[in-house]
């Protein structure tokens, strides 16, 4: 569950704590005080998209934290040990994100960076967030199989996961029938080109010591350079010019000065003996490249051949790979490449027989599926009309209808879309072309009611749910929501007062001027403190001592029923 949210410098929010419970936390305030903000910033935390523009003015940066406990999901610690993210002793997972206008948005959990991938992943089995927003992915057909599926049992999910394996081998095989059922001239096209780089590739004989040619043929290519800068070097250590003096001269006249001064002091005979080492060692150094370059052949045609073939080997790396072993490993793919067209005629009769195979694999498989899937789907109808009834509304007929596609696919051959009456006597029709707002926050709150005892998330998010409702449905709804909350944790965002009544922990959500600068605060509130702002929500600005009669009478009610002793 959620234990804390912080937010720090986002949007009209300065910083901001909140400390939640268990069962019903309900959010309230005037319109525009940020209590959908608050919701917003939850939805970054999880891994939602959040710009720059929701950094409060005047601030370099926003930070969002969200402190959860984690008891018994067994998913949410699969999914953190799989990225080898662990869990604080006491089970706290600390979740933030720091969003700047000086660089990228970071993410972390537990103190550990990770990406937005990451973070969607961990977090979808922490918060189900209902916005006002959300019930548009009901009215969306690709959704419908998506909640079916949800309810399928492990026997379901083997089934769904071997369609899709079947049918990953099948498009595969399809592409590569595709490829080789090319039109006839293309196919020609195709080999002249595929053997004329082969030849080109064969006709250059490359091998592994073609490697070295560049490096032998820079030496080749600059044997001249070689030659003066040793004769260089040989001038420096024993020249022949008469007055010049050279090293080897000057450690001679060096050593001599030495040998001379040993009679003073025997001390210095190391360092005579040094001296002399270096120059044998000076003077085999100069005998070495003397014999080096007496033996340099410099060989003009050699130097022509590695040129050429330096050339045509760069030539072939721009076409066919940078190095030897790429081209020779290109050469080994259109070698194949060449086979399988060559021989396209035995290759497609053993890939017609092959997808032929799939196709009867995919097909008997989805038919078990769809069979499993319309089981579900009666069960489903019986709950949903069920939750409506309870949702008041009395005359609703929910139906899931399956048609066959025509073609298979990865998850199987069933289309399904959501159909419902609202009204006695009318035929079901698509959701999207029947409900009104007030019915579809109703239909998706029965929705979230069954799938809650599915899903395994432990806290809902409920923003504005209430919309298009009031009077004795409100009041429904209200019971709805606080029955859910026995089970898992709801934060919501209300107007109604009917709803309000039920909260275990009611918080008001206000928006006050500070030094020139709008700000959002949050407080939880006391009983008496609950009265009046449940006034407020029933009256409006003028609260009247009947109208906070009325507020009190209606939490006394709802507690009551809460409790299951009205």
């Amino acid at each position: 569950m959620l234990l804390e949210l912080s937010i720090k410098n986002f949007a009209i929010i300065d910083d901001l704590k909140i400390n939640f419970t268990e069962g019903l936390n309900l959010l309230t305030g005037e319109t525009g005080s940020g209590k959908s903000i608050i919701i917003e910033a939850l939805g970054i935390v999880l891994g939602g998209r959040g710009s720059k523009d929701v950094i409060r003015t005047g601030e370099d940066k926003a930070i969002l934290q969200a402190l959860f406990f984690i008891e018994d999901s067994h998913r949410v610690k699969d999914t953190l040990t799989k990225y080898g993210i662990d869990l604080e002793e006491n089970g706290l997972l600390i979740i933030s994100r720091e969003i700047s206008n000086m660089y990228p948005s970071i993410s972390r959990i537990n103190g550990r960076t990770i990406t937005l991938t990451i973070l969607r992943e961990i977090t979808a089995d922490l918060v189900d967030i209902f916005a006002q927003h959300e019930h548009q992915s009901l009215l969306d057909i690709s959704n419908h199989k998506k909640v079916i599926d949800m309810f399928g049992d492990s026997a379901f999910k083997k089934i769904k996961a071997e369609i899709k394996l079947y049918y990953e081998e099948y498009i595969h095989a399809k592409d590569r029938l595709s490829k080789i059922n090319m039109d006839s001239r293309e196919r020609e096209r195709e080999i002249d080109l595929l053997k004329f780089q082969i030849e080109e590739i064969n006709s250059a004989n490359l091998k592994e010591e073609d490697d070295k040619i560049e490096e032998e043929f820079s030496k080749l290519s600059n044997i001249q350079d070689i030659i003066n800068g040793i004769g260089q070097i040989s001038q420096s250590f024993n020249s022949l010019d008469f007055g010049e003096v050279s090293i080897i001269d000057l450690i001679n006249k060096d050593v001599s000065i030495l040998n001379n001064l040993v009679r003073f002091d025997s001390e210095l005979s190391i360092y005579l003996n040094k001296l002399k080492e270096i120059n044998f060692e000076l003077q085999d150094i100069n005998n070495g490249l003397n014999d080096y370059v007496d033996k340099i052949d410099i060989d003009e045609s050699r130097l022509n051949f590695l040129e050429d073939r330096l050339n045509m080997i760069n030539s072939l790396k721009k076409k066919y790979g940078n190095s030897i072993e790429n081209i020779l490993e290109f050469k080994k793919n259109i070698e194949l490449e060449l086979e399988e067209i060559l021989n396209h005629k035995k290759e497609i009769k053993v890939l017609d027989e092959k997808i032929d195979k799939l196709e009867k694999n995919i097909y008997n498989l989805s038919k078990d599926l769809s069979f499993r899937r319309q089981q579900i789907a009666i069960s489903l109808e019986k709950k949903i009309s069920k939750e409506l009834l309870e949702l008041n509304m009395k005359d609703v007929l929910f139906k899931v209808d399956f048609k066959e596609k025509e073609e298979i696919s990865s998850d199987g051959i069933d289309q399904i879309e959501f159909l419902i009456s609202t009204n006695l006597g009318e035929e079901p029709k698509p959701v999207s072309k029947i409900v009104s707002g007030g019915e579809m926050s109703r239909i998706m709150l029965g929705f979230k009611s069954i799938l809650a005892k599915y899903d395994g998330i432990t806290t809902m998010i409920f923003d504005e749910i209430d919309t298009g409702i009031s009077g004795r449905t409100a009041q429904i709804v209200g019971e709805k929501i606080s029955e859910i909350s026995k089970e898992r944790q709801i934060i919501a965002i209300t107007h109604l007062p009917q709803i309000a009544a039920l909260a275990d922990s009611h918080y008001l959500i206000t928006k006050k001027t500070n030094n020139g600068k709008t700000v959002t605060t949050i407080k939880k509130l006391s009983y008496d403190e609950k009265i009046k702002e449940m006034a407020r929500l029933l009256g409006g600005v003028d609260v009247t001592n009947t109208t906070l009669d009325h507020a009190r009478e209606m939490i006394n009610m709802s507690q009551k029923i809460k409790n299951g002793t009205s």
